[in-house]
């Protein structure tokens, strides 16, 4: 009989969306402890998976103990190698991840974890595998407000363009990636900033998490929990030539979520946006605007019912197309009876008269 672990939700999303903030709400939870992003998963799984082939438990324990965000964890290296020795003939991918999580949910004096990246989108139907007791969490934001905060961010696109286009293919390959999903919940940035309880207790169930208002008082604790940013964050190891990203920038990018949600953070794009760069952004990504329920400009709206006017003609040149070869061959055919009758009529008009020609031939 397969063993049943506890739901673990796993926060996803595009970037400035508000996924720290439901990170730090759900880390509220008596019974709750997420990290702060962990990046190395799937690669931990993809390795795990290679273990009957030569990877080790020292090898596992290196992923994790070599990626850069390993210092964010403030967990003593020796024990996570220790647990993963531990695992002996159990090392699935599944209970080599649990090992990591699990330790750091002990450190915070928590019997249940979860995870906060919101890169892994791309890699939901990965972590199911492994984890089947993953619940996946795609905290949804307007791309508008997305972009005006991403491209404040020294590591934000460059243009309202790119903005948009990263957030459109984010979510659609999201979304993609979810019809394979055993669970998988769609939350709305304003929903949760703007009717919190009644979101998160929606969230609470869907991860079988008991409802507790510790949740809601995130923010008392949440400048404590942010810490864990304080220390410089190494480069990528493909761009070693970068600096190390400071700890003060990395908990600047963070500062409004030690306070209550506030509803002057939805539809910032209203005021804070010019119309040239609204206008560009829908043009690119109203479409998936208009399908998640947000407002579009009267532009977007006429834009919109351009491309579908043209689509429409598209398919009525299609359907022409396959109308033509019936009308033709109809055409053929009326030509057939046409013929038909015409030749059943000579030979009927010949008949009658060599009937008539028999009638008078024996008057005579």
């Amino acid at each position: 009989m397969e063993m049943r672990f506890l739901p673990a939700p796993f926060v996803v999303g595009v970037p400035r969306s508000g996924t720290t903030l439901l990170r730090l709400m759900l880390d509220a939870h008596p019974e709750l402890a997420i990290p702060l992003e962990t990046h190395f998963v799937p690669d931990l799984i993809d390795a795990a998976v290679d273990l009957p082939r030569g990877a080790s438990p020292e090898r596992l324990a290196e992923i994790v103990l070599s990626h850069r965000r390993w210092g964010d964890f403030y967990l003593d290296a020796d024990e996570l190698r220790e647990r993963l020795r531990g695992l002996e003939q159990s090392t699935s991918p599944g209970n080599v991840v649990r090992a990591f999580y699990s330790l750091y949910a002990e450190r915070q004096g928590k019997p249940r974890w979860g995870d906060k990246t919101p890169g892994y989108t791309r890699y939901m139907l990965k972590i199911q595998e492994a984890l089947p007791e993953a619940r996946f969490v795609h905290l949804i934001r307007d791309g508008r407000d997305v972009a005006l905060s991403a491209l404040r961010q020294d590591w934000g696109p460059n243009s309202v363009a790119k903005a948009a286009i990263r957030w459109k293919d984010r979510i659609e390959k999201a979304r993609e990636e979810a019809r394979g999903l055993d669970h998988y919940l769609e939350v709305h940035y304003e929903d949760l900033v703007l009717d919190t309880e009644r979101t998160l207790r929606g969230i609470c169930e869907f991860c079988e998490l008991p409802w507790d208002p510790a949740v809601l008082r995130f923010y008392e604790r949440a400048e404590k929990r942010l810490q864990e940013k304080a220390r410089d964050l190494p480069p990528p190891p493909n761009r070693p030539h970068r600096s190390p990203r400071p700890g003060a920038l990395r908990l600047l990018s963070h500062a409004l979520v030690k306070e209550p949600p506030k509803a002057d953070r939805v539809g910032q794009w209203r005021t804070e946006m010019s119309a040239a760069d609204r206008v560009e952004y829908e043009r690119v990504a109203g479409d998936l605007l208009t399908d998640l329920g947000y407002e579009v400009g009267f532009e977007n709206q006429v834009e919109k019912l351009k491309k579908e006017l043209a689509e429409e003609r598209r398919r009525a040149e299609r359907l022409e197309g396959e109308i033509g070869p019936l009308k033709r061959r109809n055409r053929n055919l009326k030509r057939q009876i046409r013929d038909i009758r015409a030749s059943r009529s000579w030979k009927l008009l010949a008949k009658l008269s060599r009937i008539r020609a028999k009638v008078l031939g024996k008057m005579r």
